[in-house]
């Protein structure tokens, strides 16, 4: 249960991140309205997150997963191609990300 509502954070606050992009800076209002509802549904889901995990744990996956969606979205969505540095940064997050997942004591199985 607790990665579930990890994942819906997670996917609030990809979604949150997006509209910002959208917003133009908080020039629109349709956007700007999403940004504030995501982010706030993320948080709180991210909240009780933390009644079942390590704070630190909830947050490496919450963060990693995270810029590795925006990173997605931002090539397929608004064409920002990543260089090799940067692709190799996230191939690690991912990582780091399996890492925890797989052999941590801290996050539960």
């Amino acid at each position: 249960m607790p990665y579930l509502i990890l994942a819906i954070a997670i996917l609030f606050e990809t979604v949150g991140t997006t509209a910002l992009k959208a917003s133009e800076q908080f020039t629109r209002l349709g956007p700007s309205v999403v940004v504030v509802l995501a982010y706030a549904a993320s948080f709180y889901l991210l909240a009780l997150t933390l009644r079942y995990m390590p704070v630190g744990v909830v947050y490496a996956l919450w963060s990693g997963l995270g810029i590795v969606f925006i990173a997605a979205i931002g090539y397929l969505v608004f064409g920002q191609r990543l260089d090799w540095p940067a692709l190799l940064g996230i191939a690690m997050i991912l990582g780091g990300i399996l890492v925890i997942h797989l052999f941590s004591k801290t996050a539960p199985h």
